[in-house]
């Protein structure tokens, strides 16, 4: 049998590699274009990988060819690939995951557009006489004929227009239903508003990033209020006055909305954003305006890194080392990582900001490998806040705030400001126990205690979500001498409410699920009147309230003192992004409660000095060979038992390895049980990547080999941020 024409084609599957169809068509479709084929007992949508030919009998042939234009384009393509090699992740997944959830499910990629009622030709020279038996048509025709553009189906219901009536016309021929796109308007003008006055190390900043021609990435390290997002603003407007696109990546959802505002206010640019947030067709519409050139700035969380731009001038990355920005589940990429690589194959300069680098991008500064651009004052001249630790060691469990700190509040709200009592807590209480027997409240699916939840009156497992009521009485001894130990947001807010008499505004994830809900409370924090809030790492980064000006900071230990080696690095940036909301326009103040206040890296992250606390976490990290010296990549697996779950990992433990690359484990996972699964974990270390890279491909191709792949659930992270 010759040879016959295929296409190679990357499926959504957790499988390696492309899978071969026959084409029978004349073109074969460009790489990049998506097609509809059989996989199984499915119909699956994949994208065009390659040509090729096959004398292979048993092919199936291509269902359907959906784009006529590649829907990735090239230089999109390119990413998706290296960044599917760099994690061992399928091709075909992470294509999948680059699209918008409509376009994954073979949708046209077309903007929605505003539909509009119309007369036609005909219709325009149709006398009243000829409907005077139907007034309801007539209605509808005098309606449209004052109207000669049209009008849509929502201002013709406010007309007390009939549908039916409309539905007559169209059947015929007098009226008729037309598509008008709506513009995305772009003034001549780039700027809207004039920048604001910037200091010398500001303008040091801007004028690097607009002098940089080609691929620059730059860090750009400035303390807390600094003016970082004004450096942004400035340097973006030589890009968008020649016509070029910025992509901006933040962290989480809850920063889009003020970063949008300030943008919009800025500059007289279509702006769009990509994120969870929005439904499926407006993620689409706006994934459709930033290929088009349409947008001129996105702006979008971590996923948003995979926007196709028609013209991209410039990326930036705020609040850089917040690691939100690695994704912790399937395709688990960085998109801080991702943004660099695709800046470089743009040739465009990038831009990482953050006031606490991460220690990878710090010691590529210090290397030369990244631009280090240093703002080391606020914007407004205001010091920064001196962090005073309070000793808490001897402070009841019971009882949150230390009676320093909740005068200092009340002292803080009698002055008409504002104070945050900042705690990553949710709920009443982490646990609740017993006290005669000492019974505790455990989640029945994972190795941790259950959260009290009291405005819900239940106990929560914050990793499985699994839920039970408050028990009345122990179920160990019966007793009623059943009360909570420790704090969570809902129990200091209680507490505040108690205390004080200005309102106090919670903000957590339990807080603002509804939609609007986060933006509504911002917006009652920002009217500058005075109150409390109490809020989780939610609102400990990059918000600008001017008249906070006392912070109060519970239960910071737990970082510091953390099994997982980036346990420190991480509280101290918390630490220090918390702080630094204090004090913008005024005199500010900080509080730290602490029940180990001589600990060195908190004394250290304390001063305020991150500089120094970065070069004692790299010094650690460099004898140690842990990153950025040494590079990691973690086999984690889940098994109904533990037993099942460590044998998998042994099998590749033995396996022959690279020179230079070192096997730990299998062991099992800090948190032993989760969601009702055994965890056990295999981490690889080595000095060079090409030879950690080199053995996963190995173990891969063993553990996709074991039967027992096939009784548990397996994954490997490559750069894993959590470790626990």
């Amino acid at each position: 049998m010759s040879a016959r024409p295929t296409l190679q084609i990357a499926l959504p599957v957790p499988l390696p590699g492309c899978f071969d169809y026959l084409y029978t068509g004349d073109e074969p479709p460009s790489r990049g274009c998506r097609v509809q084929v059989s996989f199984g007992q499915r119909t699956l949508i994949g994208i065009v990988h390659g040509h090729g030919h096959s004398d292979y009998p048993k092919l199936k042939p291509v269902k359907a060819i959906l784009d006529s234009d590649p829907i990735i384009p090239a230089e999109l393509y390119a990413l998706c690939e290296r960044a599917a090699r760099y994690y061992h992740y399928p091709l075909g997944e992470v294509l999948n995951d680059a699209l918008p959830s409509l376009l994954r499910q073979g949708n046209d990629p077309q903007a929605s557009q505003e539909k509009r009622w119309k007369l036609t030709e005909r219709g325009q020279h149709v006398l009243d006489d000829q409907v005077k038996r139907a007034p309801r048509q007539l209605e509808a025709l005098q309606v449209l004929r004052e109207h000669p553009k049209g009008l849509s189906s929502a201002m013709l219901g406010a007309l007390e227009v009939s549908p039916q009536a409309l539905a007559s016309l169209r059947n015929k021929g007098w009226a008729e239903q037309i598509l008008l796109e709506t513009p995305m308007n772009t003034a001549r003008e780039v700027l809207a508003e004039p920048p604001l006055p910037a200091n010398a190390e500001q303008r040091a900043a801007i004028h690097a990033i607009q002098d940089a021609s080609g691929f620059i990435p730059f860090l750009l390290d400035g303390v807390t209020g600094s003016g970082k997002t004004e450096v942004y603003l400035q340097a973006m407007a030589p890009v968008l006055a020649a016509g070029k696109q910025v992509l901006v990546l933040v962290p989480e959802i809850g920063l889009t909305p003020q970063t949008v505002q300030r943008f919009r206010q800025r500059f007289n640019v279509p702006v769009i954003t990509l994120h969870s947030g929005l439904t499926d067709r407006e993620r689409l519409d706006n994934w459709l305006a930033a290929r088009d050139g349409k947008a001129r700035i996105i702006i979008g969380t971590r996923s948003a890194i995979f926007t196709p731009l028609s013209d991209p001038g410039l990326i930036i990355v705020d609040e850089a080392h917040d690691n939100s920005l690695k994704q912790q589940d399937g395709f688990r990429y960085h998109a801080r990582d991702l943004a660099t690589w695709r800046a470089q194959s743009l040739d465009i300069p990038v831009v990482l900001g953050s006031a606490t680098p991460s220690l990878e991008t710090l010691q590529l500064a210090r290397d030369g490998r990244f631009s280090w651009l240093k703002l080391s004052r606020r914007a407004t001249e205001q010091q920064r806040p001196h962090i005073e630790i309070l000793d808490a060691t001897l402070t009841p469990p019971n009882q949150p705030l230390l009676p320093t700190s909740l005068q200092a509040i009340k002292q803080c709200v009698s002055d008409g400001n504002q104070a945050l009592v900042f705690i990553n807590r949710r709920g009443y209480a982490p646990m609740i126990l017993c006290g005669d027997c000492g019974w505790q409240a455990e989640c029945k699916r994972c190795d941790s205690f259950l959260t009290w939840h009291r405005s819900e009156n239940s106990l929560r497992c914050h990793h499985c979500d699994s839920q039970q009521r408050v028990p009345t009485h122990c179920p160990e001894c019966g007793s009623s001498a059943i009360h909570e130990a420790g704090s969570g947001t809902e129990k200091l807010t209680e507490l505040l409410e108690q205390s004080l008499p200005v309102p106090v505004i919670r903000v957590d994830r339990d807080a603002t699920r509804r939609k609007g809900e986060l933006d509504s409370k911002l917006a009652t924090i920002r009217k500058g009147e005075p109150a409390v809030l109490v809020g989780t790492q939610m609102l400990a980064k990059g918000h600008h309230f001017p008249k906070l000006a006392l912070v109060v900071i519970l239960d910071m230990d737990a970082g510091f003192l953390s099994a997982d080696f980036r346990g420190p690095e991480q509280a101290a940036q918390l630490l220090l992004q918390v702080a630094g909301r204090s004090g913008r326009e005024g005199k500010g103040r900080v509080l730290l409660q602490s029940r180990h206040p001589d600990h060195q890296l908190l004394q250290l992250a304390a001063s305020g000095d991150y500089p120094a606390l970065a070069s004692a976490l790299l010094e650690e990290r460099r004898m140690a060979a842990l990153p950025p010296f040494g590079h990691l990549a973690l086999f984690r697996c889940e098994a109904m038992t533990l037993g099942k779950a460590q044998s998998f990992l042994q099998e590749l433990a033995i396996q022959q390895v690279a020179e230079g690359v070192n096997v730990l484990g299998p062991v099992p996972a800090p948190m032993e049980r989760r969601a009702g699964r055994y965890r056990a974990q295999l981490l690889l270390q080595s000095h060079q990547r090409a030879p950690l890279h080199q053995t996963l491909e190995h173990l891969l191709a063993t553990a996709r080999s074991l039967p027992q792949a096939r009784q548990c659930r397996w994954h490997v992270d490559v750069d894993p941020i959590d470790m626990l």
